[in-house]
């Protein structure tokens, strides 16, 4: 779940406003300035982890439309002009998917994020991997810079309608999906459950196969403290009316989480994978990123990045776009190229 510094209301008023009567008002509570701290701390949280520079991942980087970017900063920048584009590489719906890599790679953004700004880095890879690769954008209307905000299951509703036209295109059976926050975590996996993503009385009719969830929001967050600030202060439903459901629905003890775990943390005929951070400051603990197979043959592989490479920092917002991220998410899609990755690109 990730956070972006918003504009101030044009409507916010002095705190103190003269009565005819020369006397002053009272300072009254208003619950977007509230969030505007709230979501800007976050922000602020998020960014003093973030990577500041790195070996470049592909040849194709740049500014523009179609270009790679090696910074989700810079990324973000350039979506700000082209909202609902897709990431490079993604998006090709004329690709067939090869013997090698049959089916094709749904990446699903995060909170306040789009499939460009979110995904720039990790497209092109698995496009030149031999992957079909497609990236919507989900839960917010079009032109929209900051998507992912609309209640859950919304957005997973959306998501099954773009799987279905991928699997139809492409003619694939089945998609692997990766993704970040919340789109690696509550997204898919109300999908699967709920949504028609997989078949629990028939898993062989499943419409994916593998989830892969980067710094996944998948049992609630407290958000570095804030998410539960903003429950006792009570300004957490002002909060989602003025900056999306999903930020409540990503909230620990969530109806959405609480549906959602009740039917334990996978479902049958899925492979998960998360991939964690220890320097993550957005979901919160990081440990609540983790997943428990809710069947003993259930597949699950709970990887943190630290264990790995010790001395990586990358945090929530920077984690796509870390080169250890990339590669042990190319591990995990195919098994037979996995190679260790190298700690000395670390962030």
């Amino acid at each position: 779940m990730q956070s972006l510094p918003l504009r101030p209301n044009d409507s916010t008023r002095p705190a103190h406003v003269n009565h005819p009567h020369g006397r002053a008002g009272r300072r009254r509570f208003r619950p977007t300035a509230a969030l505007l701290t709230v979501l800007v701390a976050v922000f602020l949280a998020a960014a003093a982890t973030a990577p500041r520079d790195r070996p470049p991942l592909t040849t194709a980087s740049g500014d523009g439309p179609g270009m790679a970017h090696l910074l989700w900063e810079r990324a973000f920048v350039a979506s700000t002009e082209h909202p609902d584009a897709p990431p490079p590489g993604a998006d090709d719906w004329t690709c067939e998917p090869r013997t090698r890599h049959p089916r094709p790679v749904v990446l699903v953004h995060g909170t306040y994020e789009n499939a460009y700004n979110n995904w720039s880095a990790l497209a092109p890879l698995l496009r030149a991997d031999g992957y079909c690769v497609f990236a919507p954008n989900l839960g917010a209307p079009r032109g929209d810079v900051v998507k992912g905000r609309a209640a859950v299951p919304r957005s997973a509703r959306e998501l099954a309608r773009f799987v279905d036209r991928v699997l139809d295109r492409t003619g694939a059976r089945q998609a692997d999906l990766v993704g970040h926050s919340q789109g690696g975590g509550i997204l898919p996996r109300y999908y699967l459950r709920f949504a028609g993503g997989a078949d629990a009385a028939d898993p062989a009719r499943n419409k994916v196969s593998h989830l892969i969830g980067i710094a996944p929001a998948n049992h609630g967050s407290t958000v570095s403290g804030l998410a539960t600030l903003a429950q006792r202060l009570r300004i957490l439903a002002p909060a989602a009316r003025f900056g999306g459901q999903a930020l409540a629905d990503q909230t620990i003890g969530s109806a959405v989480n609480t549906r959602l775990d009740a039917g334990g943390d996978t479902v049958p005929g899925v492979r998960y994978t998360t991939v964690v951070t220890r320097w993550d400051r957005i979901v919160t603990p990081f440990e609540r990123q983790y997943l428990r197979p809710a069947l003993p043959a259930d597949p699950v592989t709970n990887i943190t990045v630290q264990d790995i490479c010790p001395q990586d920092r990358t945090g929530h917002m920077g984690s796509p776009y870390d080169p250890v991220v990339l590669r042990l998410v190319r591990n995990a899609l195919d098994p037979t190229t996995a190679r260790r990755p190298d700690c000395t690109t670390a962030f």
